[in-house]
């Protein structure tokens, strides 16, 4: 007989998972060790939050969900944020916690509470282990976590259950997790039709795409009719950044904007494949007029942000529907007047990378070091907005942040989740000061897990976004300075590398020995603390 932690376990196993993070406590001590016995490793990290933010770092890399097991009663509490990050970031993460059996809740209050309901909110599903159903519960939550808009799932395993055997497995059907969009009627017929006659056609890509697999569809469908391509920051890459169609990442910084949105005005046609502007600024609310320009949206599900409208709407499958809206289409002539290269010229220009020394010399001389299969991942802060809009991403997964969230303290645990899965590409993780500062605990986590990651932190001792927001709307300066840390030492302390520098040619060096150390190395670059004016 097998019992329930076992069935749970060989599910996810099967499911392509082989890794799992938390911090453990009493009540799924039995769930723990039936994980590592299916073969799906156990990492202790020192924050539950921390460790959601490397399950999705090895989800990214693997397209397996990712696994976050805690404690019941303080390990879901410290879990919420980034369980609402995977919800809002459209992370399939399956959230693992223990909890007291029904009997024993009804009269034992120690460090009970009502688990479903402070995630059922943040959670495609909020589940509790039934004896005899575990098998169908497990297909069912993996389900959920990855059809349409992928999210997390929690799971909550009664002590009891756990370790109880149980009876034969029930039959587990379940559908397709992608529909198929049509092949035909009135409304892709009218799409297709748009499509032929559209002389000012841009297309705006989303995370959706990257969800669905279907990449080199939608850039294969850009090149083939010569349509610009605009992604949100975590779909960068989705059409290889120094191609002459890609027009780079939007989202965060109103300086981009100004140079996209004539173009969004200008268009005829506005294509847009699995774009969901959750990542999206307020400056993107009704950023075009429907009943103006034709707009043909292409989603993984039913739209109902309410912060764009759209003539045209397919749910489902978005390579399959790219396709079925290209078929017996010849592509006609696309922005005769040269607007899509003039603006890509034009941001190129206003996010210049060739300062003395500053952030974007730093994100520059990165990117440079890193090779073309690295990864970098980035987190929140005036260094994120910039970074996004000056990174050039030769493919789609390579840079890892949170975007719908927009959470701190997120660039470390992605990279150490990225480095695990994928332990033979280089891995980058760019930090502010205040976020790593969040996550110092992780550095343990890291020096155990023996991984040679290289770890950038831009040093200003601000938090730099909030103290801009704060001169912008003429308030003074509170709460939003603090003391600088000694980041080099702690990462000798911890049994890493650490080196601070100020200059290009200190950069260049430090990164170079990073990227071939057996160990992580913390790279402390000291900027101005006004460095961020006017660069996003």
């Amino acid at each position: 007989m097998t019992t329930a932690a076992e069935i749970l376990a060989r599910g996810l196993y099967d499911a392509g998972c082989r890794h799992a993070f938390g911090i453990p406590g009493g009540e799924v001590l039995t769930v723990m060790h039936a994980l590592a016995d299916a073969g799906i490793e156990f990492h202790l990290a020192r924050h539950e939050n921390a460790a959601g933010f490397m399950a999705e770092g090895v989800y990214h890399m693997t397209g397996a969900p990712g696994i976050l097991l805690a404690t019941l009663g303080p390990g879901v509490a410290n879990a919420v944020n980034v369980v609402a990050n995977a919800h809002q970031d459209r992370v399939p993460l399956i959230f693992l916690t223990g909890c007291v059996d029904a009997a024993d809740a009804a009269g034992y209050t120690h460090q009970v509470f009502d688990h479903g309901a402070v995630l059922g909110p943040v959670t495609k599903a909020a589940l509790t282990l039934a004896e005899d159903e575990v098998e169908s519960q497990v297909a069912k939550a993996l389900a959920i976590a990855t059809e349409g808009r992928p999210g997390p799932v929690h799971i909550d395993i009664p002590i009891g259950l756990a370790g109880k055997t149980q009876g034969a497995a029930r039959p587990v059907d379940l559908p397709d997790t992608i529909a198929a969009m049509p092949a035909a009627g009135p409304e892709l017929t009218r799409a297709r039709d748009l499509l032929a006659h559209a002389r000012r056609p841009l297309l705006i890509a989303g995370l959706e795409v990257l969800v669905q697999g279907a990449e080199a569809t939608v850039a294969s469908f850009a090149r083939d009719f010569a349509i610009p391509v605009v992604t949100t920051y975590k779909a960068k890459g989705i059409l290889p950044e120094d191609e002459p169609l890609a027009l780079g990442g939007a989202g965060l910084s109103p300086l981009a904007d100004t140079h996209l949105m004539p173009l969004i005005e200008a268009s005829d046609l506005i294509l847009l494949a699995g774009y969901d502007p959750i990542e999206m600024r307020h400056g993107w609310r009704h950023p075009w007029d429907p009943e103006k320009t034709a707009v043909i949206e292409f989603v993984a599900a039913p739209t109902t942000h309410g912060m764009h409208g759209a003539s045209l709407t397919f749910v489902g499958d978005i390579g399959a529907g790219l396709t079925a809206l290209r078929d017996g289409i010849v592509a006609g002539e696309s922005w005769s007047n040269g607007a899509p290269l003039a603006a890509r010229d034009a941001l190129r220009g206003a996010f210049s990378a060739d300062e003395a020394w500053g952030p974007a010399a730093i994100i520059d001389e990165v990117r440079r070091a890193l090779p073309a299969d690295g990864i970098a991942t980035v987190d929140s802060g005036a260094h994120r907005i910039l970074l996004s809009q000056v990174w050039r991403c030769p493919a789609p997964h390579t840079l890892l942040q949170s975007t719908g969230l927009c959470t701190m303290g997120c660039a470390l645990p992605l990279a150490m989740g990225a480095k695990l899965a994928a332990p033979d590409r280089p891995v980058v993780a760019f930090s502010g000061d205040a976020g790593l500062e969040m996550v110092l605990g992780e550095l343990a986590t890291l020096r155990d897990l023996r991984l040679g990651l290289v770890i950038v932190v831009f040093v200003d001792a601000s938090l730099a976004l909030i103290e801009l927001k704060q001169r912008q709307a003429g308030l003074r300066n509170l709460g939003v300075d603090f003391g600088v840390t000694d980041f080099a030492a702690v990462a000798r302390a911890l049994g890493g590398r650490g080196a601070a520098v100020d200059t290009r040619e200190a950069l260049r060096v430090a990164v170079a020995e990073g990227l071939v150390a057996d160990t992580f190395t913390i790279i402390a670059a000291s900027i101005d603390r006004h460095a961020y004016d006017g660069r996003f």
